[in-house]
Parts: structure tokens; C-alpha cells; sequence
């Protein structure tokens, strides 16, 4: 099985996705790492040599790559949800939890000087939420609360799957 881990930018995909694997001991896949380490540079200057689209296209070619991993826990970017064939392979090709993390938390692990393209001021990551949100929820087989430690929330999703099965 493949376990898609997806949420705003903050959430701890990344983190908790290691922890996760790791406790599955199943192999891990970070998609933005895997595009950098691709392209030899980082998210931002995709964003700012080629714009958001051409990301996009390479998250894209990215995921359906990742989906290929079977067994694997595959962190995905926070906007990958926003892309309709994007939401096709997550729900054809694995199973999606949604890291659920409230705002005032994100606010916390997110500023606006972090070296993330779409949060350069105050309110981008409101914004991103309030368009994302609805979509995370929707396309999530799993929702689970993102704020505790890497290992309670990997264990939270452990839980959920045992449940689901």
C-alpha cells in the first residue's frame, strides 16, 4: 500500500512521514525533495525561473513516478491537491491521509521568511488554506491531527489504517 501523506505547507509531511515509514518499515518518498534533487535546484527557483504552472507539471510527473513505490509512505507538496489529475492518482494509486493542522499552529511553523514560494507575506498561508482545505477533506480517505509530536501523529495514522482495513 501506498500511504499519501497531504496538508498545508507546516503540517510535517516530511517528518512525519519519515517517522511513519519508518515504524511500516516501508521506503519513504519526499516528492519536492525528489524534483529538486531532479532538476539540481530548489522549489523556489523553479518558482521564480519557470512560475508555479511548470512546478506543477513536474509534481505531476513526480507523483505518478511515486506512485510506482509500492509499499512507501509518499510526502506530498501542499499543492498537490489542486490539480485534477493529480487527485486522480492519489486515490487510484494509494491511500490519502490528510494532516489536519489549525492555523494558529501553522502560523507558528510557517512565516512568511521561510524559503517557501507561495508564502511571502502575511495572510498567503490563510489564503492557501482556505482554498486548499476543502480539498484536502475531500479527496482524504484519512483525516488526522497534525499538531502532536512526529511519532504520536505517525501513530494517529497507524491507528486509522488498522481501522480502515
Amino acid at each position: 500500500m501506498i500511504v499519501y501523506l497531504v496538508g498545508m505547507p507546516g503540517a510535517g509531511k516530511t517528518v512525519v512521514g519519515r517517522e511513519l515509514a519508518g515504524r511500516l518499515g516501508v521506503p519513504f518518498v519526499d516528492i519536492d525533495a525528489e524534483i529538486e534533487r531532479e532538476q539540481e535546484r530548489s522549489i523556489t527557483q523553479i518558482f521564480e525561473e519557470e512560475g508555479e504552472a511548470a512546478f506543477r507539471a513536474l509534481e505531476a510527473g513526480a507523483l505518478v513516478k511515486a506512485g510506482t513505490h509500492d509499499p512507501s509512505v509518499v510526502s506530498c507538496g501542499g499543492g498537490v491537491v489542486l490539480e485534477p489529475a493529480n487527485r486522480i492518482t492519489l486515490r487510484n494509486t494509494g491511500t490519502v491521509v490528510y494532516l489536519d493542522v489549525q492555523l494558529a499552529e501553522l502560523r507558528d511553523r510557517v512565516r512568511p521568511a521561510d524559503d517557501r514560494p507561495l508564502i511571502r507575506e502575511d495572510g498567503d498561508l490563510e489564503r492557501l488554506l482556505a482554498e486548499r482545505g476543502p480539498l484536502y477533506r475531500e479527496f482524504a480517505a484519512h483525516v488526522v491531527d497534525g499538531s502532536g509530536t512526529p511519532g504520536d501523529v505517525a501513530e494517529a495514522i497507524i491507528e486509522e489504517l488498522r481501522w480502515s482495513v
